[in-house]
């Protein structure tokens, strides 16, 4: 009498490997995409276009034109055509351009300077994460810092660009 049973364990079958499959690929390949590189120049460049829209949309020209032409020519999605200003958009859009620009920036330069490690200036490695050698500092620097960035940041561009086009949606229309 055997008092351990096994219980069988369904395979998942082929449907749910290539679920996995297609997710695995997407994050591997979303850093090298033209979307993941227009929405970073969208998040580097919203920062001085709204700086710029400021006293033009205290002076009364277009401003809302300029941002718009932005979003449609990075992003792909123009906000509708409205009778606002987009003097409300730049005023309260700084903040978000700020903070989108500076994570986006530091997240990007992490990728090259990590995979680089051993080309930093004062690089020891028995202070460094993955040390007391360069092997084990420079595997630990490339990997989790070089390639993990590398794969989060497209992401990371991609929420915050999202927040930055709903606010001009909800201001420019």
């Amino acid at each position: 009498m055997d008092l351990i049973r096994k219980i069988p364990v369904p395979d998942p079958g082929p449907a749910q490997r290539d679920v996995a499959a297609v997710w695995v690929w997407r994050l591997v390949r979303e850093p090298f995409t033209a979307a993941t590189w227009r929405r970073t120049a969208y998040a580097v460049t919203a920062l001085p276009i709204g700086v710029v829209c400021v006293p033009l949309g205290l002076a009364g020209l277009p401003a809302g034109r300029w941002q718009r032409g932005l979003a449609r020519t990075l992003l792909g999605a123009a906000p509708a055509r409205g009778s606002r200003s987009g003097l409300l958009h730049a005023l309260v859009a700084l903040p978000l351009n700020l903070v989108t620009a500076v994570v986006t920036v530091y997240g990007w330069s992490i990728v090259p300077m990590n995979l680089g490690w051993p080309l930093r200036a004062g690089g020891d490695p028995a202070d460094a994460w993955g040390g007391p050698t360069y092997p084990g500092a420079w595997a630990f620097h490339a990997i989790v810092g070089g390639l993990g960035f590398l794969l989060l940041m497209p992401w990371v561009v991609r929420t915050l660009t999202g927040l930055q086009l709903r606010w001009a949606r909800t201001a420019l229309a």
